[in-house]
């Protein structure tokens, strides 16, 4: 699999916890574009899972489950007609997320139809993990947002505990828990949302900012 070269897309990357939703919905609304959130995808095949009764370490049916179900991000998210944009985020599906999306043929499957969405609009923010490493490798804008443990605890809250997303980042595969070569690193811990959102914007202007660690250059495709 390769991604379309050229696409306006910012890549939005980082662990559970560390903002990427919240921030990536701002900087779309920002720069007026749409934005793509690939965990949502996982969660909905996920809940398909759980919902037809199927073993999550199951591959081969998890995987099916993932050719066959039907998922749109719109004003919430859509499976097979359904809105589930409550139901993906049950404990239930916070426990078994990690184990369907660490299947390749679900990776493979919901990775093509991610890089569909980039082509039919052309530009958008992409979050979720391995967006830069793997799914938008081209990526005219690298982001990887980082937060201490206790504060990403803090903000799903309600949600997943610090125990949870730890046993989450055991799960995940190592490349998703680690910034690309050319993307910029930046710790939300002590950060607002408007800091970060601002910060990236700023990168996709090619302006300069302060408090990221650059990697590499960047410079626009």
């Amino acid at each position: 699999m390769t991604a379309s070269p050229g696409l306006r897309v910012v890549a939005i990357d980082g662990p559970a916890g560390s903002g990427k939703s919240t921030v990536a919905r701002a900087v779309a609304e920002s720069l007026g574009v749409e934005v793509l959130d690939t965990g949502a995808m996982y969660r909905a095949v996920t809940l398909a899972v759980l919902e037809a009764g199927i073993d999550p370490t199951d591959g081969e049916a998890v995987t099916e489950v993932a050719r066959r179900v039907q998922i749109v991000l719109a004003d919430g998210v859509l499976l097979d007609g359904r809105d589930v944009t409550t139901a993906i985020r049950s404990p239930a599906v916070n426990a078994a997320v990690s184990v369907v999306s660490a299947h390749p043929g679900v990776r493979e499957v919901l990775i093509a139809e991610q890089r569909k969405w980039a082509a039919v609009h052309g530009a958008g923010v992409a979050e979720g993990r391995d967006m830069g490493a793997v799914v938008f490798p081209d990526a005219r804008v690298k982001v990887f947002l980082t937060a201490s443990p206790a504060e990403r605890a803090k903000r799903r809250s309600g949600d997943e505990t610090a125990a949870s997303i730890a046993g989450r980042d055991g799960r995940d595969v190592p490349s998703t828990l680690q910034p690309t070569d050319d993307a910029y690193v930046l710790d939300t811990t002590h950060l607002s949302v408007d800091e970060v959102v601002a910060a990236i914007v700023a990168l996709v202007a090619g302006a300069p900012v302060a408090g990221s660690e650059p990697a590499a250059e960047w410079g626009p495709a």
